[in-house]
Parts: C-alpha cells; sequence; structure tokens
C-alpha cells in the first residue's frame, strides 16, 4: 500500500521502534521473514526498539532463548511482557507483600515474586487475583481464582486478546479465559496490557522516547495500533497476523502504514534515509 507524504514525514521522525511479537516477529515457533535484517538496520541507525507482547506466559530471559532458537538477537532487556507490565502495574498500587492468586506461566509468577507479591492458592487468602495466559490450564486453577474474584480479591488482567496465533491457527487467547470469569463472576478486570496506555507508556520509558517519535508495529489492530494512536504514536499494521488489509484500511483511525511484513518496513526506513 502506498503511504501518504504525512505518513512518511511521521516516520522521518521516528527515534524508536516498539514491536508486536506475535504474528510480527514470530508465528508459534516459525521466524517471520526479514527481522534480523530491519534490527540491525534500526541498530546501524541509532534507532532504538523494543519487542513488547501481550503473552504473559514467559518472561523475558525465556522470550529471548526462544528468538535465539530463531536466529533472532534480541537481549532480554530488549523484551517487555505484559506479565512485566501487569506485575509493575500492581506494585505501583497495592502494598508490597500482598497475598496474589494468579492464572498463568511462568512468565507472570516470576514477575509477581520479583515485584514483592506473595503467590497463593487458597482462593479465601487473596487480596487480588491475576490472569493472564496459561496453555497448561486445569479446571481447578480457574474455580480457585474465580471463587478469590467473588470473595472480594481485585481482578487484573494481562491483556485481553480473545485469540492466540499458533501455528496451527487462531487459538484461544487471555481474553476468552477472561471473559470466562467474567460471567462466572460478573466481575470486570482492570487490564494492563494494550491496547492500555499503561503498556505503551512502559515501553516508551525504556526507550527513552515521546510518542511523536515512536513507532508501533502490530498485527492486531484493536489491540497493537487503537492504544497507541490515541496517545499519539505512529503506526504500521502489517500483513502477517491477524487484521487484514481489509480491516487495516477500514479501520477508524487508520493506521499511518499497511505493509506486506517487516521488509517492507526496512525498505522504507532506507527511502526516508535516502
Amino acid at each position: 500500500m502506498q503511504a501518504l507524504p504525512a505518513a512518511i514525514e511521521k516516520l522521518r521522525h521516528v527515534r524508536a521502534v516498539l514491536f508486536d511479537m506475535d504474528g510480527v516477529i514470530y508465528v508459534g515457533n516459525r521466524p517471520l521473514p526479514g527481522v534480523q535484517e530491519l534490527l540491525d538496520y534500526l541498530d546501524a541507525t541509532n534507532r532504538r526498539w523494543l519487542c513488547i507482547t501481550n503473552n504473559a506466559s514467559l518472561t523475558s530471559v525465556q522470550f529471548a532463548d526462544k528468538l535465539t532458537k530463531m536466529k533472532i538477537n534480541a537481549e532480554p532487556h530488549r523484551i517487555l511482557g505484559s506479565a512485566e507490565a501487569t506485575a509493575n502495574w500492581l506494585a505501583q498500587h497495592a502494598p508490597k507483600g500482598s497475598k496474589v492468586i494468579m492464572l498463568g506461566m511462568d512468565g507472570l509468577r516470576t514477575a509477581l515474586l520479583d515485584n514483592g507479591f506473595e503467590l497463593v492458592t487458597d482462593f479465601k487468602l487473596a487480596v487480588y487475583a491475576v490472569a493472564g495466559i496459561n496453555f497448561n490450564l486445569t479446571y481447578e486453577n480457574l474455580a480457585d481464582v474465580a471463587l478469590a474474584i467473588r470473595n472480594g480479591a481485585k481482578f487484573i488482567a494481562t491483556n485481553n486478546d480473545p485469540t492466540y496465533p499458533a501455528e496451527r491457527g487462531q487459538i484461544p487467547g487471555t481474553g476468552s479465559l477472561i471473559a470466562l470469569l467474567q460471567a462466572a463472576t460478573s466481575v470486570e478486570p482492570v487490564i494492563v496490557g494494550k491496547p492500555f496506555a499503561g503498556m505503551y507508556e512502559l515501553a516508551m520509558q525504556r526507550v527513552g522516547a515521546q510518542p511523536g517519535e515512536t513507532l508501533m508495529v502490530g498485527d492486531r489492530y484493536e489491540t497493537d495500533h487503537v492504544g497507541a494512536i490515541k496517545l499519539g504514536l505512529a503506526t504500521a499494521g502489517v500483513l502477517t497476523g491477524i487484521t487484514t488489509e481489509a480491516q487495516f484500511v477500514q479501520a477508524d483511525p487508520r493506521v499511518d502504514f499497511v505493509l506486506s511484513g517487516l521488509p517492507a518496513l526496512l525498505e522504507l526506513f532506507k527511502q526516508i534515509d535516502g
């Protein structure tokens, strides 16, 4: 899709790039084309970058290891997951040592422990109930978290993505689990991850950039771009994940760029650098 002059002008001011991961950097365990070439170019042109993902299943170290296996070089400090963002947010709003019951995996568990929370399994003790993706979900875990919420625990969610892009297709995501918990408790959670402002603001702090000099690259309009547009970031939608070209074009407000993938973004940067 041909970029409008106003969008190209926005790109000229970009000094930092935020990348969604699932559907942008990889799908499942399969890397998408052009990732390392683009990251190398950003480094070479003194542009900062950070991978930000609503996937709360892994720690930053585990994400970095996953990328290494795909021959993509990204150190842990270059990765911000919604587990870490959620735990950081909760640390700003809850007393240290608060008792938390969680629905999640290593990424969320590690982030909560690193921020000084006490993890409990007894729903009667929980002051906060924090939910993220869990690929090893059991009914008992769901039931305990639901009971904690019904018992008065504050309901916090890492994100509300309804699906998760896997190599076999779109499988249920955190948003589907959140919907189940909402139906069971009639309680709406506080959501920290994209498209809510907290995730973007923490990411921009990490890269030391303001909204007007930051580009958000994502594959899912409602998750990756809506919040970024509200904050004034430049936006690029790639067609390697969820949202189709027709959906990007029909969306309001529109993203600045609709691109086939990361190689097309690299060509745009090279074009403006001349």
